[in-house]
């Protein structure tokens, strides 16, 4: 019971801490530091869940129904925006199906190994997040745009869309983002594992 609750706690807080995060361009100076951070937070968040129920059933494939329960609990969320007034497409949910499908793939092809899967899933996950995110980012409808088509003022004032600066602050957040993700994703698939043996 305590395994199946840990499993349901960490998708909720996966999807707490997220809340937001697909909304990386949300119009502030700091859209790509932005985005940066909460690539990393969603790799780590997917990672230690999605490996400790891998580990935890043992059957390849359960790390990408973590990553559903993580999608759906998200959407559900968002729904607040939804009833805002904004349009469907400008609620972004950050895509974790890919690379939990990647973990699931290196977990299964190395005939589960965990220390393989800890190495190779968790670089896999770390290096895939921040690009899937990216090309579901170009897909969908400017949240700076939206946010001015429809202004709401009874948000509170940090998030009041305001013009962003020419510069960027990180001249490639995908790639900054893949590769701390692909270093801290290991340890973070480390933990899940070790998660198991309480």
């Amino acid at each position: 019971c305590t395994h199946y609750l840990f499993i349901v706690v960490v998708a909720v807080n996966s999807t707490l801490l997220t809340i937001n995060a697909g909304d990386y361009i949300f119009y502030t100076d700091w859209a790509w530091t932005s985005y940066t951070v909460f690539s990393i937070s969603q790799t780590l968040m997917l990672v230690v869940g999605a490996t400790y129920y891998l580990m935890f059933t043992g059957v390849p494939g359960t790390a990408t129904y973590y990553g559903l329960i993580m999608t759906v609990y998200t959407w559900v969320a968002k729904g607040a925006w939804f009833a805002l007034g904004y349009p469907y497409d400008f609620i972004v949910t950050p895509v974790w199906l890919p690379s939990a499908m990647l973990l699931d793939l290196a977990y299964w092809a190395t005939k589960k190994n965990k220390h393989s899967l800890i190495l190779f899933g968790g670089v896999l996950v770390g290096m895939s997040l921040p690009l899937f995110n990216m090309v579901n980012l170009i897909t969908v409808a400017d949240p700076l745009e939206t946010a001015f088509k429809y202004p709401r003022p009874t948000l509170p004032p940090y998030m009041t869309p305001i013009e962003p600066q020419v510069g960027k602050f990180y001249n490639s957040p995908v790639a900054l983002g893949a590769g701390a993700g692909a270093v801290l994703s290991v340890t973070f698939a480390a933990l899940g594992c070790k998660l198991n043996t309480w």
